[in-house]
């Protein structure tokens, strides 16, 4: 654990913007940030820059008069008035900051006195705790809890995915259409492959342009499995899957690398009853067996640092470790149980300015953005991945999981490594 008073180059990122991630995956919804404007016009920036898409929000403009003499009433009202004086959404997705958690408003309250006027769901995200990842673990729960309505009936066709937040628009899609080669109907727990893939829309929306349904998010405790990926989010399973009894809940950390991945495939065969998949699945599997074996040669003794979300950290360390890789440090904005997992020399729980004693001896660094100018200042090579990745186009058809995609980061990060001691000999 970092042990300085104050973040020097920070890798964290805040709650409210895990809520908005997450918000922007229920189609017709206008997330609603209740607290400064800056607050919201900072997320909306961030986060336009990265999907190169418009991106749906609006604030309560909580402003020093107010913070003061409302508990949150007036300005959530109001806020919610001028929204639908305009548009016509199909859920309002209200979450925290830190100053409104911090005055104490009610958002509880308020949400039960406007839902008359329009269907909310409400969610506690302060930004003086947690991270990305616990704001959108949160507000799936939050989801689950106030628009699942519970059954009794169960349909075997009918599965449900619920993502971590650091998965991609294309890597939702992809592990939807590996679940549906077992014969299943699969919905998305929020669903960014339909929302924030980069598909040309018709024109820019006020509401959010795709994603799941509400009406199919209140239908989902019909689903005869539940399938949760990323320890963030394994609490929100086991909230959809007490939602009825008969539901299954199959969860797995990561589906990075060939050992997740086929315990991924193995539990919906056992679900199935089936002894083998598809042939493409096959066909897949060979095929990272095969780069693995290929991307050794690069990555056995190659030494690198990695700074990610939780999640994804151990879905990127456990695919290049399997091709022999040594992860030097992992450095993590926050804490998580899946951390434990990570087999690396030195887990770092803090910021960039951590893992500087740690470059020395390292080859690589893989992280966001801002990573990139460490490593160019310290000649490393360098993988860009996770939130906020500002120079390269096409971030949401990015995919490291499953055996295709593990395929793929791997022969990304081998060349990377065989360029960077090209370069280094010369």
């Amino acid at each position: 654990m970092s042990r300085k008073p104050m973040q020097i180059n920070p890798l964290k990122l805040s709650q409210p913007m895990g809520a908005l991630l997450c918000f922007l995956g229920i189609k017709d919804t206008m997330p609603l940030m209740h607290g400064a404007q800056g607050c919201a016009s900072f997320s909306k920036v961030f986060f336009t820059r990265h999907f190169s898409d418009p991106i749906a929000i609006q604030t309560t403009a909580v402003n020093d008069i107010t913070a003061v003499i409302d508990g949150g009433e007036y300005s959530i009202g109001e806020a919610i008035k001028n929204i639908t004086a305009k548009v016509k959404p199909s859920l309002v997705g209200l979450f925290t900051t830190g100053m409104t958690e911090t005055k104490g408003d009610d958002i509880k309250g308020v949400t039960y006195l406007l839902r008359d006027e329009q269907r909310i769901v409400y969610v506690h995200t302060p930004d003086f705790e947690g991270g990305l990842e616990s704001g959108f673990a949160r507000s799936v729960e939050a989801i689950i809890e106030q628009l699942v309505v519970p059954s009794e009936e169960i349909d075997l066709a009918k599965a449900t995915l619920i993502p971590h937040a650091s998965m991609t628009p294309l890597e939702v899609e992809r592990v939807k259409e590996e679940i549906a080669k077992f014969g299943f109907e699969v919905y998305a727990l929020p669903d960014l492959s339909l929302s924030l893939d980069g598909h040309l829309g018709l024109k820019q929306g006020t509401l959010t342009s795709g994603g799941i349904s509400v009406d199919d998010i209140a239908g989902l405790a019909s689903s005869s499995i539940v399938i949760t990926v990323g320890g963030s989010v394994k609490r929100s399973g086991e909230l959809l899957a007490s939602k009825n009894p008969a539901m299954q809940h199959l969860h797995l950390d990561s589906l990075g690398g060939l050992v997740n991945n086929d315990a991924f495939y193995k539990g919906l065969l056992q679900f199935r009853s089936l002894d083998k998949p598809t042939p493409s699945v096959v066909r897949w599997r060979k095929r990272l067996q095969d780069a693995l074996l290929d991307t050794h040669f690069a990555l056995g003794g190659a030494r690198v640092i990695l700074a990610l979300e939780p999640d994804e950290l151990l879905s990127v360390a456990e695919t290049i470790t399997e091709a022999g890789a040594t992860i030097v440090a992992a450095l993590s904005p926050t804490k998580s149980p899946v951390l434990e997992k990570v087999r690396c020399e030195h887990l770092v729980i803090g910021d960039f300015d951590d893992i500087m004693g740690y470059l020395p001896g390292t080859d690589m660094i893989i992280g966001n953005f801002h990573a990139q100018r460490i490593a160019h200042e310290h000649h490393k090579a360098v993988i860009v991945r996770g939130f906020p990745n500002y120079e390269i186009v096409g971030n949401q058809l990015k995919s490291d999981l499953l055996y295709e995609g593990s395929c793929a980061l791997l022969f990304e990060v081998a060349n990377t490594m065989n360029h960077y001691r090209e370069m280094n000999a010369h």
